[in-house]
């Protein structure tokens, strides 16, 4: 398997490689197009102010030989031909000696040879630099009454100079650090990315305490925070799933040791009416237990599906309220509670069984932790734009630790709290309540009471009439 950083590297290079080839295409094209005949038209001037200054010399052929090998010194190669065949070369031979039928016109006709703009070669503009006497200018000149042939250009070897020679150097040294710096940033860029899929594998591993350090102010920076973002929340999740499975098997075991020691207690030996009747309470207080718990476990599990069906129908909220307080009316009374409720005529669409649990948790509590013979208030209102629903009673309070946790599920305050109660309650009730888009607000103080305040968005129905 081709790891990213051999792919980087890789896609780097053909980058680089089509690069270089496009680069070449389009010089090649912009060579071939108008480069080649401004280099002709150039050469043939200079070719011209030679052959003027060579036709209006009247010493003759004794001042032609050093005059051409002073401008063959100056960077160019030079042939020049008679129309008697006789012929010499000035400054650096040409490899390729034989003239075209066109160059020989120069002689012959009397015409300007354009062949540097004619040459052709299979490398295109590479060709540019043949040594080819065809690769050249050719202009006539004429001297002491004889008809020449002067074929130009420049010298190829001369024109390399120093100042070339430091560009090639340069485009050299840009190809080689490019390539070394490519490299090095891919392995820079690679090495976070072996970190994370390391990171992953501990994860796989359940080891949600695996270091990531990855100091980055970019894409990756921000990849590797959101990753230990992440990794904390598995372990929360990981730890919370461990404390449920205990908090549900502690919750299940406590009350079946209790239904199985006194059933063997009934089943062992002779028991009074009076223990008979103590022993089967308390079986049916255990029993009653476990069936609020599972029955609460059961809501909890449809609640955390990702999309609970609920089922919204319109409800008469106040009277639902009433409902609830009447069905615990013996238990106000055993404990000498005063309830007093102002609730406004609201009717609204929810899911009235869910949102009858809501009351129900709520008002039980409120009834379980309060004092003998205190209070309960319960206020039902709204507004244009919400339902609030406030339940407030004179019981055993919390503090502010247990107020910031109290919605964590199998989340208990103290002793005081633990009988009886699953902790679970308010964890549903919190559920609820984000489902039917609302908030719920704990304000509570130990030893003084607490108030707990739900917010629903207004679907009310006004009645008729």
């Amino acid at each position: 398997m081709r790891t990213l950083y051999q792919k980087f590297i890789a896609a780097t290079l053909i980058i680089l490689i089509i690069s270089v080839a496009i680069g070449l295409i389009v010089a090649n094209f912009i060579y071939m197009s108008s480069t080649k005949q401004k280099m002709d038209q150039q050469n043939v001037e200079i070719a011209q102010t030679i052959t003027a200054n060579l036709e209006n010399m009247h010493s003759g052929h004794s001042s032609l030989e050093p005059f051409l090998e002073s401008i063959g010194n100056l960077g160019y190669q030079i042939y020049v031909v008679n129309e008697s065949g006789e012929d010499a070369y000035f400054g650096k031979a040409f490899t390729k000696k034989a003239l075209s039928v066109e160059a020989k016109k120069v002689v012959m006709e009397k015409e300007i040879y354009h062949g540097m703009s004619t040459f052709s070669s299979k490398f295109l503009m590479m060709g540019h630099f043949s040594n080819d006497v065809q690769n050249t200018v050719g202009v006539p000149f004429t001297m002491n009454g004889e008809q020449y042939g002067l074929f130009l250009r420049p010298n190829n070897k001369l024109l390399f100079t120093d100042i070339h020679m430091i560009l090639a150097w340069f485009f050299v040294a840009v190809t080689v650090v490019s390539i070394s710096g490519v490299i090095l940033f891919a392995k820079h860029l690679i090495q976070p990315i072996t970190k994370l899929t390391e990171a992953t594998r501990e994860i796989t591993r359940e080891n949600f305490l695996y270091p990531l350090k990855i100091n980055r102010n970019d894409e990756l920076g921000q990849l590797s925070e959101s990753f230990n973002n992440m990794q904390k929340q598995l372990q929360h999740n990981d730890e919370a799933r461990k404390s449920f499975i205990n908090n549900v098997s502690h919750d299940f075991q406590s009350p079946l040791m209790n239904i199985q020691g006194y059933s063997e207690l009934l089943l062992s030996q002779q028991v009074s009416d009076k223990e008979l009747k103590e022993y089967l309470q308390v079986i049916d207080h255990e029993s009653k237990r476990l069936s609020n718990l599972t029955k609460q476990l059961l809501v909890l599990t449809s609640l955390d599906q990702k999309a609970y069906p609920m089922k919204i129908s319109e409800v008469q909220l106040d009277e639902q309220i009433k409902q609830t307080i009447r069905s615990y009316q013996w238990r106000l009374q055993e404990k000498e509670i005063e309830v007093s409720y102002k609730l406004l005529p609201v009717r609204m669409l929810v899911d009235v069984e869910l949102i009858s649990n809501v009351w129900d948790n709520l008002i039980s509590n409120a009834i379980k932790y309060n004092a003998h013979g205190g209070n309960i208030w319960i206020v039902l209102s709204k507004s244009d734009d919400c339902i609030k629903i406030m339940v407030k009673d004179t019981g055993i309070g919390m503090s502010k630790k247990d107020v910031a946790q109290i919605f964590d599920r199998f989340y208990r305050v103290d002793s005081a709290r633990k009988s009886g109660g699953t902790g679970l309650g308010l964890s549903i009730v919190k559920q609820i309540i984000d489902l039917h888009g609302g908030e719920i607000k704990v304000d509570s103080e130990a030893g003084v009471g607490t108030t707990f305040t739900i917010i629903l968005p207004n679907k009310e129905r006004k009645l008729e009439g």
